[in-house]
């Protein structure tokens, strides 16, 4: 499924042909070269969203035959020079940095400004940003702003080989279908892509590049909204699931909150994170920050234990990326041992605890002999 998002249009930016579909670019609009990423950082780290978009922009470049730019933004005592050295060595050619007062701390004025600014000068092919919270918000309101398309929450980038245009793929339709979307008549084509799914690219040190420097025009005067303070979330590293390298996930097929715990037991025995469906989340039985899948998580541990789910679309692109993924279910017929690497057809009240008394076993064993 092909479509051209249809913002309102602007005289810089009409439709190449009737109906906005003539693969034939405006000569306005073939000026636009160039793959960039937003790099998000915060408080001194940046987020790895961000060089997986790297990543993933060589790749785009490379088949564009364009260079790969990181966009910096950042308050003048950020190391910001720090972060374009690092967006070098994952793939990066050049570097856009703006420093000023106003961008210490994400607001979403000051940083729209400045990046609108720097896509009208500059005039990129395609923009990618995380999904992220900051991700999100940034992108709609620049997409806004440059009366351009944007696809959000994508899970795979290409060139299409006969336009040349950005064909980004999301799930859509509640996840039951998967919709290739490309932005032919407007440019920047813009897209954002969940956290870990796309691969992380691999450092190269011996890498470097341009940069080159912007400045704002902005002052605080003109910003409504004001940064006050920052409270840390105290339970925001409690439950890291994106990152986790094994992760137990418990669907409705365990009956009651009371049998999920053993998802967690064998979680806790394994030294990984616990997951889940929906279904459990609205349930009741487990946090929102333990769902995996299209409106939750996206994850990619080594291991990947599934328990009691049936795999629907909606689950399935949320871990389907994980290196090893071990299904438990009792219906051989469950659309999960499509996808997955290793299936046990049967009872997983009966499986899980059998697994946590072996993993235990094993791992004692181990640590005897290393004694």
């Amino acid at each position: 499924m092909s479509q051209a998002p249809t913002p309102a249009a602007a005289p810089a930016k009409r439709p190449a042909g009737r109906g906005g579909r003539n693969l034939e670019l405006s000569d306005e609009l073939k000026a636009y070269k160039g793959v960039w990423v937003f790099i998000e950082h915060d408080r001194g780290h940046v987020h790895s969203v961000s060089w997986e978009l790297i990543g993933e922009a060589r790749k785009l470049a490379d088949t564009l035959g364009c260079p790969v730019s990181a966009i910096l933004l950042g308050g003048p005592d950020e190391p910001l020079e720090k972060f374009a050295a690092e967006a070098f060595t994952f793939g990066a050619d050049k570097a856009y940095i703006m420093k000023d007062p106003v961008l210490k701390g994400y607001r979403n004025e000051p940083f729209t400004k400045g990046m609108t600014d720097l896509v009208n000068k500059y005039q990129p092919e395609i923009f990618l940003l995380g999904a992220t919270s900051m991700g999100r918000d940034l992108a709609g309101s620049v997409a806004t702003t440059l009366l351009t398309g944007l696809t959000a929450d994508c899970t795979e980038l290409k060139i299409d080989p006969t336009s040349k245009a950005l064909a980004a793929t999301r799930p859509t339709f509640g996840g039951s279908l998967y919709c290739t979307i490309m932005t032919l008549a407007y440019r920047p084509q813009m897209a954002t892509v969940r956290p870990r799914v796309m691969l992380m690219p691999r450092a190269d040190a011996s890498r470097t590049g341009e940069i080159t420097y912007d400045t704002l025009g902005m002052i605080e005067t003109d910003i409504v909204t004001k940064m006050l303070d920052f409270i840390a979330d105290a339970n925001s590293n409690k439950i890291n699931l994106p990152y986790a390298d094994v992760i137990v996930s418990g669907g409705k097929g365990l009956k009651n909150p009371e049998n999920f715990k053993l998802v967690f037991e064998l979680a806790r025995v394994l030294g990984g994170e616990v997951g889940s469906t929906r279904p459990c989340v609205q349930a009741g039985w487990v946090e929102a920050d333990r769902q995996v899948g299209q409106t939750g998580k996206t994850v990619r541990p080594k291991l990947y234990i599934a328990a009691g789910i049936s795999g629907a679309i909606q689950h399935r692109v949320g871990c389907e990326a994980a290196d090893v993924i071990v299904a438990i279910n009792t219906d051989v017929n469950a659309p999960i041992f499509e996808f997955a690497h290793y299936g046990i057809v049967g009872n997983a009240m009966q499986v899980l605890p059998a697994l946590t008394q072996a993993f235990a076993a094993h791992l004692a064993l181990r640590s005897r002999q290393v004694a």
